[in-house]
């Protein structure tokens, strides 16, 4: 049984490929989606293929199903230092617009229901 260590104060982050390859980074709260995927592809893992490296610019992370846009930090997200987190790692080059606190809360609310009326004449 091997034992990894993971410092204190960092993220320990194992990304995720569509083909099921895996590796795992360390990263400071403070680090963005951007410096994330920056780092990745500049020390792109041996174990991976270099036919499984897309453009970095198209490079996108998700976390519990949902998207990441590059100004998130790993603090954002509330994860914790010291622990292992999943993400998973795709090329996708449009990330779809974030939804504000008013859309999500107005689409929970018709959720189940629809929005027809009946006039009786």
């Amino acid at each position: 049984m091997t034992v990894r260590l993971i410092a204190a104060n960092k993220i320990n982050l194992k990304l995720i490929l569509v083909t099921g390859h895996t590796h795992e980074f360390h990263f400071y709260p403070s680090d963005s989606v951007s410096f994330i995927t920056q780092h990745v592809y500049n020390n792109w893992p041996a174990d991976w293929s270099e036919n499984e490296k897309p453009p970095k610019n198209i490079l996108r992370l998700i976390y519990q199903g949902r998207f990441l846009h590059g100004n998130v930090t790993l603090g954002g997200l509330r994860l914790l230092p010291g622990k292992l987190t999943a993400m998973h790692l795709v090329a996708r080059e449009n990330l779809p617009e974030p939804k504000s606190q008013n859309q999500m809360k107005k689409e929970k609310s018709n959720e189940g229901c629809c929005n027809l009326t009946c006039t009786v004449l």
